[in-house]
């Protein structure tokens, strides 16, 4: 019954910036993982970077060498919402973005650690 709804995505001039959010809902969390991934066409689903749900650990980020600095994952534990704030977007992060859950911050880059997987937003940036 778990559900993940996402929201946000959209076509973007290059340098711009998105926002995407995504809505867990059917349990509750307590330390689990909320994680992004991104899916260019032709290519594999790849790790963008996950966040801890545990509101009592603030350091569990992790990104992407291809999005650091330029993306950011936050959370809002009272209304079981994750985003992604994307901000100076490039060409080569077109892809269809997702969120996901999964049962701890360990392994976090791993599509296989992840037990609930949102329907996708497609991320479009032109040139």
């Amino acid at each position: 019954q778990v559900q993940l709804v996402e929201s946000g995505g959209g076509l973007v001039r290059a340098g711009g910036s998105l926002r995407l959010s995504c809505a867990a809902s059917g349990r509750a969390f307590s330390s689990s993982a909320m994680g992004w991934f991104r899916q260019a066409t032709g290519k594999e689903r790849e790790f963008v970077t996950a966040i801890s749900w545990d509101p009592s650990r603030t350091d569990y980020l992790y990104y992407a060498d291809s999005v650091k600095g330029r993306f950011t994952i936050s959370r809002d534990n009272a209304k079981n919402t994750v985003y992604l704030q994307m901000n100076s977007l490039k060409p080569e992060d077109t892809a269809v973005y997702y969120c996901a859950v999964g049962p701890s911050i360990g392994d976090c880059d791993s599509t296989a650690h992840y037990e609930h997987w949102g329907q996708g937003t497609q991320v479009t940036v032109s040139s």
